[in-house]
């Protein structure tokens, strides 16, 4: 009986840890925090290049233009 015991609580314990999604791996470390920074700064980077390029400010222009004519 006292072996049922003891696995039942080993069993709980594992299942309450599961559930509160603890464990020893938990959340990014420091190196993950690194490399997520350095690709969200790249995708921002590439992102003000196409923003800013000669093409999609003329089409935003075009835009703006045609919508201030329409009313």
């Amino acid at each position: 009986m006292r072996r049922l015991v003891g696995h039942h609580a080993t069993w709980l314990r594992a299942r309450v840890r599961t559930l509160r999604g603890g464990g020893r791996d938990a959340g990014m470390t420091t190196a993950e925090y690194a490399i997520g920074t350095v690709a969200a700064c790249a995708f921002a980077a590439i992102l003000y290049r196409v923003v800013t390029s000669g093409t999609v400010t003329d089409a935003l222009s075009g835009v703006l233009d045609r919508a201030l004519h329409a009313v």
